[in-house]
């Protein structure tokens, strides 16, 4: 068996990545999907096609390489977190569509709570605020508007899961056999549910989100063998052996296995992970503490700043003002240029994630002129996520300081937008620390093929993934420090006047 396939089920698309003993690509297959708003701020995905075209692009993938199920180790799978789906557990059909990470509707319910004085508790156990960024009053939403759900849910008749049990439950029913209901530690920390102090599901906060109990997966270790896909999806016989949430995926496939070590994923979002070890330490800053992906069937801890709109400034370029034809036009268009002229662009599409939490901020263009030109409007677009993640990742120096200790001696970066060089550059020019990119940036895809292939002695330990790592690209900061500071602060007042606007 020479192979670990990776299911990679992201916000705007589904992939499906072949990787071989050295840790090397071996065959991509990728499907996008459609993203329904059905209502300003809602955002929601087809959980059929989800799962069609993820299981579409795995065969795909083995297909272009030549495999068949017998020549794979394992299969890992890494998901979209947050993104919830309830469904029958008689016919497996969703009585819904899922409702996606980026969903804002339930905001007005979490300001309920926090006006309730929930936030303190749910903070201390979960180590997230209350937003509608999670999972858990999404499903309360679907339990109180979906006719019927309530009853359904409250007889044992309905399963709740995030992406990653949806698909787990696909792939090992049929042909008489009982699917399994599982999720990992990752996605089970992201649901405002998971009490990640104790590794247990909460009965306190189940009945102050009104959930019951029965929907939920059982709770499995990331690295962990979970069962054999079915002979029903042309993957029959292959061991499920890996699940972690993107974001914890990715820095576990950039080996960010100490405390202190830390990455950026540059998706349709950005996510900044730090490894704060084993003791869970809370966010003074509005950050979040999160369960990451371990190996070694133990509880460790992550501190997390979650950005809504990273890549996804790039697709709006594309899709709604039609200044490029194709995503990796942006970087020409960019470079255009010599600056943004002065153009601010604070991409606050959904609200403002980390560490403002802001629902109801909207986004803004600012400093537009007579000769304002295309070109600038995306350099201050590419700008707009380099500035976010060094917003989250003053507000995560601040606490680890508090608790590692540790400053940051440079940020691993991964992801579709890790490819720009211009934009690489000028994060390590705001962040001034350096910016390191590996050879294979798919690092979320790896990290569950390593979780996979670890659990099933494909790879023997740690030690083997860190010796077959390549060579990285190294980006050193070049910018003076005033200038950071002036453009730093120019972001920092744009975003001030971005916030509260649909309150």
């Amino acid at each position: 068996m020479a192979y670990i396939l990776s299911l990679d089920q992201g916000t705007t698309s589904s992939r499906a990545i072949l990787f071989d003993k050295a840790g090397m690509i071996a065959a991509v297959a990728q499907q996008e999907f459609r993203q329904i708003y059905p209502k300003p701020g809602w955002v929601e995905h087809d959980p059929t096609e989800i799962l069609t075209s993820q299981m579409s692009c795995a065969v795909q993938a083995m297909v272009r390489a030549g495999v068949e199920a017998r020549d794979v180790a394992a299969l890992g799978i890494t998901n979209q977190r947050e993104t919830v789906i309830v469904w029958d557990r008689e016919t497996g059909k969703p009585v819904y569509n899922a409702i996606v990470w980026q969903d804002r509707r339930t905001a007005e319910h979490c300001e309920r709570l926090v006006k309730d004085g929930a936030e303190s508790m749910v903070r201390e156990k979960t180590g997230l605020v209350i937003d509608p960024y999670f999972s858990a009053t999404k499903v309360a939403w679907i339990l109180e508007n979906v006719p019927g759900t309530r009853a359904q849910a409250e007889t044992g008749k309905l399963a709740m899961g995030t992406v990653d049990s949806w698909l787990i439950w696909h792939l090992t029913g049929g042909e008489g056999r009982t699917s399994i209901h599982v999720t990992d530690q990752t996605n089970a920390s992201r649901t405002l549910l998971y009490n990640i102090v104790e590794g247990r599901w909460d009965d306190e906060l189940l009945r102050l989100f009104g959930i019951p109990k029965s929907m939920l997966p059982e709770v499995r270790w990331s690295s962990e063998l979970i069962g054999e896909v079915s002979a029903s999806h042309g993957l029959e016989g292959i061991a499920i052996a890996g699940i972690a949430g993107d974001q914890q995926a990715a820095l576990f496939g950039q080996l960010c296995f100490e405390p202190g070590d830390a990455k950026n994923t540059y998706g349709t979002g950005c996510f900044l992970l730090q490894n704060v070890g084993g003791k869970f330490l809370q966010s003074k800053n509005r950050l979040i503490t999160t369960l990451a992906a371990s190996a070694d069937k133990k509880l460790e801890y992550a501190l997390e700043g979650s950005i809504f709109i990273g890549g996804a400034v790039v697709q709006w370029l594309r899709d709604n003002l039609k200044l490029i034809g194709a995503s990796a036009e942006v970087e020409l268009l960019a470079a255009s240029v010599e600056d943004t002229d002065g153009v601010v662009f604070v991409p606050a599409f959904v609200g403002l994630g980390a560490p403002h939490w802001d629902p109801h901020a909207s986004g803004l263009i600012i400093g537009l002129r007579r000769n304002t030109q295309p070109g600038h409007i995306a350099r201050a677009a590419l700008e707009s996520i380099a500035f976010q993640v060094a917003d989250a990742l003053e507000a995560m120096q601040q606490d680890s300081a508090q608790g590692t200790g540790m400053k940051l001696p440079a940020l691993r970066v991964d992801g579709g937008a890790a490819v720009n060089n211009l934009m690489m550059q000028f994060q390590a020019d705001v962040l001034e620390v350096p910016v390191i990119r590996p050879q294979v940036t798919e690092t979320t895809a790896l990290g569950a093929a390593y979780l996979a292939g670890l659990a099933t002695g494909f790879w023997s330990g740690t030690k083997e993934l860190r010796a077959q790592r390549q060579s990285d690209d190294r980006f050193e900061p070049t910018m003076a420090a005033n200038e950071v500071a002036q453009r730093r602060g120019r972001w920092k007042d744009a975003v001030e006047r971005s916030r509260r606007w649909n309150a």
